[in-house]
């Protein structure tokens, strides 16, 4: 079973890069999309043979999450239940026979840091979330979480410590819902590889390889033993991001 994610950074900006032939290409089981910025109509695409479902933010332009899968949920739900955290399109839940799918657009800190003590919050009530899923059935995590979680996934981490999505704080967020239930697919299978998901399109920061991986493929921990690979698709061009995939057995 093939699971792709991919923060394309404008869907309507990705269509006109390749994304159809992508998609084609992938073959995958589910795809999930975040910062789809935009509203339901404004782009058509429906490739045959799968169900796809989209959650937008009520500001315009911004945000957005999508899920396209061959096999239909036997449901899907948008938000994460708590009101002041669901007015930006960023989380759609999956439930299927064996698992749930979470796919999620993490908020930036931002520059300043100044939504950091929003994003604290949403930490902790993400978490929770995920937790209570996990209480039901074992729970798939993918999404641009915003976050290198450790020096390894980023390029200069000494000069970006404290920096959005390199902070103490965020960092530790990771680490406890790691410590909840949940494994980096990724880093269990390649603790020692460097590779990025994300360049800034400032400085040919990809052409330098000077990049973060903050794309991930999360599984609970009783989950891991049905993964059979975690990559990060590099070569894949169209946004800043670059798609990470999870097969499993």
């Amino acid at each position: 079973m093939k699971l792709i994610s991919w923060n394309v950074n404008g869907f309507r900006a990705v269509l006109g890069k390749g994304f159809g032939d992508f998609f084609a290409g992938a073959d995958a089981d589910i795809i999930c999309l975040q910062e789809t910025k935009m509203q339901p109509g404004q782009a058509e695409f429906s490739p045959e043979g799968y169900h796809q479902y989209w959650y937008s933010a009520e500001k315009k332009g911004y945000s957005g999450t999508a899920l396209f899968t061959k096999t239909e949920p036997l449901a899907v739900s948008y938000g994460i239940g708590v009101e002041e955290h669901d007015h930006e399109g960023r989380v759609i839940t999956a439930e299927y026979e064996d698992f749930y799918l979470v796919t999620c657009y993490t908020p930036n800190a931002q520059r300043e840091l100044t939504r950091l003590d929003y994003r604290m919050e949403w930490e902790d009530a993400f978490r929770a979330y995920l937790q209570d899923l996990d209480a039901k059935k074992p729970v798939l995590v993918c999404g641009d979480l915003n976050v290198a979680h450790q020096p390894i996934d980023l390029k200069n981490d000494k000069t970006n410590r404290g920096n959005a999505g390199f902070t103490d704080e965020e960092r530790a967020k990771m680490t406890l819902l790691l410590q909840s239930g949940f494994t980096d697919s990724f880093r269990a299978l390649y603790p020692e590889q460097e590779t990025y998901s994300w360049w800034s399109y400032m400085f040919k920061a990809r052409e330098k390889n000077a990049g973060w991986r903050i794309d991930y493929w999360l599984v609970s921990d009783r989950m891991m033993d049905k993964v059979e690979d975690s990559r990060i698709l590099t070569e894949v061009m169209g946004s800043d991001h670059c798609p990470v995939e999870l097969i499993l057995k």
